[in-house]
Parts: structure tokens; sequence; C-alpha cells
């Protein structure tokens, strides 16, 4: 059974509820999606209405178990980005390793064409 973790000095309230929070100034300003986000937007389209590998509330579950660091410390479409990988594991579609070796290659290809590669790892849950 999933168990609520929740965040410190927030009155017993989840990680995940910040509703009230002092988490500073918001940009409302209109933008444009990075085009890594454009694509995290589309694979999670292609997955959940496509491949029927989950549902919306599987990724709410996935990302509403996130420890207070990791979900403060990840951006919106990171944390979809995560969710997917997590999920992707645990439907046994793909395994640990296989994403860790992909990553790694990517990283590596990024890396002889001069592009920088940071060094941000998210860890498995």
């Amino acid at each position: 059974m999933r168990k609520t973790i929740t965040r410190e000095n927030a009155g017993g309230r989840a990680v995940h509820d910040v509703g009230g929070l002092d988490f500073g100034a918001i940009d409302r300003s209109e933008h444009d999606l990075a085009l890594w986000e454009k694509r995290v937007d589309a694979m999670m389209i292609l997955l959940y209405s496509k491949q029927g590998l989950w549902t919306v509330d599987a990724m709410r579950r996935t990302i509403e178990s996130y420890g207070e660091q990791a979900y403060d410390d990840t951006e919106y479409y990171e944390k979809w980005m995560r969710a997917m990988r997590n999920l992707l594991v645990e439907q046994e579609v793909l395994g640990k390793a296989e994403i860790e070796a992909e990553m790694a290659e990517v990283a590596e290809r990024h890396r002889k064409a001069g592009r920088s590669v940071p060094v941000h790892t998210v860890d498995w849950p």
C-alpha cells in the first residue's frame, strides 16, 4: 500500500500539496515550450493514449510519491519525464538497465558533438 509522504513544517500536508505555501513569485508570462518539453508532452500522449500503457491516475500516483526534495527540485515536465520512466519500468515495458544504457549512449553522442551534458541525475524510486 502506498504511504503518503508528508512535507516538513507544513501541518501534515502531502509533498505535492503546495497550494498556499510560499514558493516565491509565479512567472505568469506567456512563453513557448522548449523543444524537450514538447517532446515530453508528445511522448506522454503517445504512451498514454495511443499505447494505453497507463492512466492519468497512475501518472499522478507516481508524481505524488516523490519525496519533498525530488518534488521541489524538478520542474513540471521533469516530473512527467521521471514518472513516465518509472511507469515504463513498473509496467515492465523497459528495464532500468535498458534506460540507463540508452541515456549513457545519448549523453556520449552529445559530448562527441561538442554539446554540454548536464550531470543532473534523478534517483530511481
